[in-house]
């Protein structure tokens, strides 16, 4: 099943929390980043790459995050 029901009854779609695996690829696979070069601006790849994983996955957490978020309920009338 790729949806999940929400408290407020809506469906969420969990086939996105599969994005979330990417950077823990990313990082775990220590032979792919374990040189210095590429340099970039004094910064030897080791360095860099993990840090730019760290722009990436705030971002792959973001659109995670609004995709699987519950739509309001628009039952009408309050609680």
């Amino acid at each position: 099943m790729a949806q999940d029901m929400s408290r407020t009854g809506q469906p969420r779609n969990k086939a996105w929390l599969w994005l979330l695996i990417l950077p823990w690829i990313g990082v775990v696979w220590v032979p792919f980043y374990n040189k210095i070069e590429p340099v970039l601006w004094g910064f030897p790849f080791f360095y860099w790459y993990q840090l730019l994983w760290v722009l990436i996955s705030a971002v792959i957490t973001a659109v995670v995050y609004k995709k699987t978020k519950a739509l309001p309920s628009s039952r009408g009338g309050a609680r």
